[in-house]
């Protein structure tokens, strides 16, 4: 059978691509693995008694409407109006919530809904992956701001890149793969950016709750943020149910009946045993949450104190939420050091060049996979690299 340009040109995911040399590793190298981001811990006790209940009861196994369970709807609105706002201010109810399977879907639905063959869609390198993957399938162009400081674009950066057939701005906060985080106040600026050029701006908040004192943005409090806001959510990461592949979109509802369309086509409706274990996570797992944040926290400052001496030449460019972003000092193509680093030292990473247009020496890290105490075995395998390369 033929099959389509469109997807023999895309790249293959890297979260998977060197699992075929897993069974060659050293074994003096027990496996640190670095690579996806994921929790590397179970879910709440709350939530798993949660989603053995419904998936006992008569309707657990059935179709949920097709914007979400509405209490799981209400609940996350709440929780974005408390950590938006002051006191609850947030302008956010459940009518601009969709539940999605996962943010991903999220991010899909929405571009598709906003953005036609032919059209354009900005994005800041690095990139995630999955949103460059997903614009390629669908026939939109990706414009890239590659930002002068490498990690976060000016307000200058973002105007001469919009074009006429330019339809969002998207930004990452905090950033896969970099962990940085977008101030609110350069948020507001890309805000009032989009709604002068009619256009919308696409924020994926996946790693929301890991930043830095509460309070991401300001966004929500605009009565008219409807008209040019798009923020995309995932329960994957702080309630540790990536499988479970539930996440949300929080937009007008006219963006929402579109990208319904898409979801009825395409899930039908996101998974009703993720919904009510993300109600239960919402409203019974609060104090576990925090503790995992806190969790998450140490072990980034674990992380950055590793490398802080630049182990065998590798510098810490940033770090937050669950990543760090990392230049390798090796006169070696990136792919090569991934390959090499797996091969010779047991880390399993992936390359910068998933996330730029060139390799520009860099590596993601995801230290919320490994054991605090793990995280120190990092630097004198490193160096062992290092060192074997002639560094």
């Amino acid at each position: 059978m033929r099959l389509t340009d469109r997807t023999r040109r895309q790249i293959d995911s890297p979260i998977g691509a060197h699992a075929h040399l897993l069974g060659q590793v050293p074994p003096d190298r027990p496996l640190l693995d670095l690579s996806q981001g994921a929790p590397g811990f179970p879910t709440a006790p709350a939530i798993a008694a949660r989603i053995a209940e419904v998936a006992t009861q008569p309707d657990g196994g059935r179709y949920a409407p097709l914007l979400g369970l509405l209490h799981v709807r209400e609940a996350f609105a709440g929780e974005v109006g408390d950590a938006y706002g002051t006191a609850g201010s947030a302008d956010v109810s459940a009518a601009d919530v969709c539940i999605t399977s996962g943010c991903n879907q999220a991010f899909c639905m929405v571009a598709s809904a906003i953005a036609e063959p032919g059209d354009d869609i900005v994005l800041t390198a690095p990139w995630y992956f999955n949103h460059h993957m997903w614009l390629g399938l669908d026939s939109v162009g990706a414009t890239i701001v590659e930002p002068a400081d490498g990690l976060e674009a000016t307000v200058e950066e973002f105007e001469q890149a919009i074009g006429p057939r330019t339809r969002a701005i998207v930004v990452v906060t905090p950033g896969n793969p970099t962990g940085h985080v977008v101030s609110a106040e350069r948020l507001a600026q890309y805000a009032a950016l989009a709604r002068d050029r009619g256009i919308a701006l696409i924020v994926d908040e996946t790693y929301r709750s890991f930043v830095p004192g509460g309070r991401p943005h300001r966004l929500f409090d605009d009565p008219d943020w409807r008209d040019t806001v798009v923020s995309l959510h995932s329960f994957s990461k702080d309630l540790a149910i990536p499988g479970a592949r539930v996440g949300a979109i929080v937009a007008g509802p006219d963006l929402l009946r579109e990208a319904a369309k898409l979801i009825d086509c395409v899930t039908i409706c996101a998974p009703r045993l993720g919904q009510e274990a993300v109600h239960a996570g919402l409203t019974q797992a609060l104090e576990w949450r925090a503790g995992k944040v806190a969790e998450i926290a140490e072990k980034q400052r674990r992380f950055e104190s590793v490398l802080a001496s630049r182990p065998g030449g590798f510098e810490l460019r940033s770090a937050g939420a669950y990543y760090g972003w990392v230049r390798h000092g090796l006169d070696v193509a990136t792919p090569e050091v991934v390959e090499r680093l797996l091969l010779e030292q047991g880390i399993l990473t992936i390359p910068g060049t998933a996330f730029t247009p060139t390799d520009t020496s860099m590596l993601r890290f995801s230290f919320a996979n490994a054991d605090l105490d793990r995280l120190d075995e990092l630097a004198p395998r490193l160096i062992d690299l290092a060192e074997s390369t002639g560094v």
